[in-house]
C-alpha cells in the first residue's frame, strides 16, 4: 500500500475516532430525552429506553418561559452576528483592495484577538458595562457579540472580496461610480455568499455563548436559553434529569439545522479565494 493510500486511510480512522467521540454523549442525551421518570431512576444500564416517548418535549414547549428563552437566544446571537458583519464588511475591504503599512500585522492580529478566551474579559466587561448603566441590557450582550464575532467575519469577508475580479470595480470607476457605491452596488452583491457564511457562523458561536449573558444579564426574564439550562440544571432532580436532556436538545437544533442547512454555501465561501489563486 503506498504512502498516499496510508495517509488517507490514518485521516479517515481518526476522523472516525472523533466522530464516536462526539457522537456517543450525544447519543445518551437523546437517550435520556425520551425516558420516562421511571427509567432515569433505574439508572442508564439500557441506552435504549422500554418506553419511548416525546412527552419531555412536550413539556419543555409547552412551557412559555422556555419559548421566552428560545426568543432572547435568538434574538441576541441574530442581532449580534449582524452588528459583527457591519464592523467586518468595511474592514475587510479595505484589507482585501488596499494595500497599507501593517496589513499582515492586522490580519494576524485579528488571529490573535480571536484566539483570546472570553474568561479574561468578563472583569473588565462587567466594570465596563455597569459604569456606562448597560447593564441588565441587551445592548450590552449584542455589542460584546458583536466584538467578538467580527475578526473571524474580517478573515471569511477578506477571502469572499479576493475572490471578485478587481476589473468589474475597476469598470465602475471609470463610469463615474464612487468606491462606496462601487461597494453597494457591485462589490457586496456578488459576495453575498461570504456574508451568508460569516454571518451563519457568527450566530452559531453567539447561540453558543455562556459566560458574556451570565455576567451581564442577571435578570431571569432576559437570559438566552443557554443561560437558562445552566439555572436548570443547577436545581435538576433525578425526577427532571429527562427533561434537561430535551431542554439541551432543542437548544442545539437551531444551530445545528442552520448549519446542515447551509454548509454547501459555507464550505464555497470558505474556499472561494483559494480556488482564485
Amino acid at each position: 500500500m503506498s504512502r498516499a493510500r496510508l495517509g488517507d486511510l490514518a485521516s479517515y480512522l481518526l476522523l472516525g475516532v472523533l466522530a464516536v467521540f462526539f457522537a456517543v454523549p450525544f447519543a445518551w442525551l437523546v437517550s435520556l430525552a425520551i425516558r420516562t421518570p421511571a427509567e432515569v431512576y433505574r439508572g442508564a444500564a439500557r441506552f435504549i429506553p422500554e418506553a419511548p416517548t416525546l412527552d419531555n418535549f412536550r413539556t419543555i414547549l409547552s412551557d412559555p418561559a422556555f419559548l421566552i428563552y428560545l426568543w432572547n437566544g435568538l434574538k441576541l446571537s441574530t442581532a449580534g452576528a449582524a452588528l459583527a458583519v457591519a464592523l467586518a464588511i468595511p474592514a475587510a475591504y479595505a484589507c482585501s483592495r488596499i494595500d497599507f503599512r501593517g496589513k499582515a500585522a492586522v490580519l494576524l492580529g485579528l488571529l490573535a484577538v480571536q484566539m483570546i478566551s472570553p474568561l479574561v474579559l468578563l472583569v473588565p466587561l462587567y466594570r465596563w458595562m455597569s459604569a456606562l448603566g448597560l447593564l441588565n441590557r441587551d445592548l450590552s450582550v449584542i455589542a460584546v457579540y458583536g466584538a467578538l464575532g467580527m475578526p473571524l467575519a474580517v478573515w471569511l469577508l477578506k477571502i469572499a472580496f479576493d475572490a471578485i475580479p478587481k476589473e468589474l470595480e475597476e469598470a465602475a470607476s471609470m463610469d463615474g461610480a464612487s468606491r462606496p457605491r462601487t461597494l453597494a452596488l457591485i462589490t457586496l452583491p456578488l459576495a453575498r455568499s461570504g456574508i451568508a457564511s460569516a454571518f451563519i457562523l457568527a450566530m452559531v458561536m453567539n447561540w453558543s455563548q455562556f459566560l458574556i449573558p451570565f455576567i451581564l444579564l442577571e435578570r431571569d426574564a432576559d437570559w438566552p436559553i443557554s443561560v437558562a439550562i445552566f439555572n436548570f440544571a443547577g436545581s435538576i432532580s433525578a425526577s427532571t434529569t429527562q427533561l434537561l436532556a430535551a431542554a439541551c436538545l432543542i437548544a442545539v437544533l437551531p444551530a445545528v439545522a442552520v448549519f446542515v442547512a447551509l454548509q454547501r454555501m459555507i464550505v464555497t465561501a470558505l474556499i472561494a479565494g483559494a480556488v482564485k489563486g
